[in-house]
């Protein structure tokens, strides 16, 4: 009987094992984890009646593999939107918070209605952005996304809409981005409508807006409540957990030397983050772990907050981003129950703060996020609860020449049996790596010889 080793239980290491499984129940699958938890990043707590998550809280619905995921599980009864709120969001830029402006997709204004009424941007600002729809089609090749942006939608709208948006899903400097590799379908829009706003109108037409709760999902128990799924699915997959994968050897086979012995497969799932892989990788493919090794991370915090809500003064859609350069320490605000149903008990409220780019202990950042609740509202009330969460490598960061480190990177599959999985190459949302973890299934399949019975 064949056998695949998964190394990794994150989201692209669960979905793959799981993919798998559903194909091939015969096949001989063992998943590694080096924590004491499957799940990686996806940590709900539920606790004293509250519900709030560590790291992602949200899937946004246009991209489907994670629902389509979930319908397959039987969760889809547990699906739920975000609670309608108008404005949904803000951006503070360092004197007040100002709406951002209806209709966004992704982070391209669709709505110029909206747009022209926003106090976001100066009457010189949206008058530049509306002569995007004048701007010729620029070239195809990568550049800079805050270049990009500007040169498409001007100056303004790069700093005080698009880098404080587009600096909450990837953290650290988001000018530095690679347009291919982190907003390809921004590209896409300019070389097939000639115009960013243009293509967006069309968008918003088949996706709906976030201010009708129809852009982003979670589960009412959760997004741990997909672990758990998962993990329930998996019968008949050996779990490791508190099994660190330290070396590797191939010959006619793999060896994967761990903490806890050593285990032989025809087939290996390199589910882990690109320096450990790179690691991993180092004798037998020096190329491709030097390229994994230069795919740069940077930390990654939340820290939420559970307080009685008479205590708190009005907060007004789901959450607050902050303007770079501004004197916060955090990146944004959500008001966890103001967006999601059922998050807290009644009289109380949460609050999480997110942090990226930050190396400091779980008490200083607590203080920070005190700090910059204390510059929004004047005084802050003693928290009832505090939880914080840190990841030191929190996410990949899709700087220009990511494409190219990804196709260095992806070199290591020539070994025989090989392949890699994950937030490191085509996508850090859970979409995207659940993705890129049941593609990696059906080519171990094809490797293997075991036909998908049941995909």
């Amino acid at each position: 009987m064949a056998s695949v080793v998964v190394v990794g239980g994150g989201a692209a290491g669960l979905s793959a094992a799981y993919y798998l499984h559903q194909a091939a129940p015969h096949l001989r699958i063992t998943l590694l984890e080096a924590d004491a938890r499957l799940g990686g990043k996806i940590t709900t707590v539920a606790e004293n009646g509250f519900l709030l998550e560590g790291g992602p809280d949200a899937v946004v619905r246009y991209k489907p593999w994670a629902l389509e995921l979930v319908h397959q599980l039987g969760l889809q009864s547990e699906v739920v939107g975000t609670l309608p709120a108008h404005p949904s969001a803000l951006i503070h830029d360092g004197r007040e918070a100002l709406p951002i402006p209806a209709g966004l997709q992704m982070v391209v204004p669709s709505d110029l209605g909206a747009l022209a009424r926003s106090p976001l941007l100066s009457p010189f600002g949206k008058a530049r952005a509306a002569l995007e729809l004048l701007i010729p089609r620029g070239p195809a090749e990568d550049e800079p996304f805050g270049a990009f942006i500007e040169r498409r939608l001007g100056r303004q709208v790069w700093q005080r809409l698009v880098a404080p948006l587009s600096g909450g899903i990837y953290g650290g400097d988001p000018y530095e981005l690679s347009t291919l590799a982190a907003f390809p379908q921004l590209k896409a829009l300019e070389q097939q409508y000639g115009s960013l706003i243009r293509g967006a109108m069309r968008q918003r037409k088949e996706r709906g807006s976030r201010e009708k709760g129809q852009l982003f999902a979670s589960l009412k128990g959760g997004l741990g409540s997909l672990v758990e799924a998962l993990r329930t699915q998996l019968t008949g997959v050996e779990i490791r957990l508190n099994t660190a994968a330290q070396a590797l050897e191939h010959s006619n086979e793999w060896r994967i030397h761990t903490t806890q012995g050593t285990l032989r497969a025809d087939a290996l799932v390199l589910a882990t983050p690109a320096g450990m892989s790179g690691r991993l990788l180092e004798p037998l493919h020096p190329e491709a772990a030097s390229a994994l090794r230069q795919i740069p991370y940077g930390a990654s915090s939340t820290v939420t907050f559970a307080f009685a809500q008479e205590k708190l003064p009005p907060r007004a859609g789901h959450g607050m981003l902050m303007a770079a350069q501004r004197g916060f320490s955090v990146r944004g605000f959500t008001w966890t129950d103001q967006k999601w149903p059922g998050r807290a008990p009644e009289g109380y409220s949460l609050v999480r703060a997110y942090f990226s780019g930050l190396e400091a202990s779980q008490t200083e950042l607590a203080q920070l996020a005190l700090g910059d609740l204390a510059r929004l509202w004047g005084q802050v009330p003693e928290p009832v609860h505090t939880w914080v969460f840190h990841w030191s490598e929190g996410l990949p960061r899709y700087t220009l020449g990511h494409q190219e480190r990804v196709s260095r990177a992806l070199r290591a599959e020539a070994l025989p049996g090989l392949f890699l999985a994950g937030a490191a190459y085509y996508g850090v949302g859970l979409p995207e790596v659940i993705r890129m973890g049941k593609a990696v299934a059906m080519r171990v399949l094809t490797y293997i010889g075991t036909p998908a019975h049941a995909t």
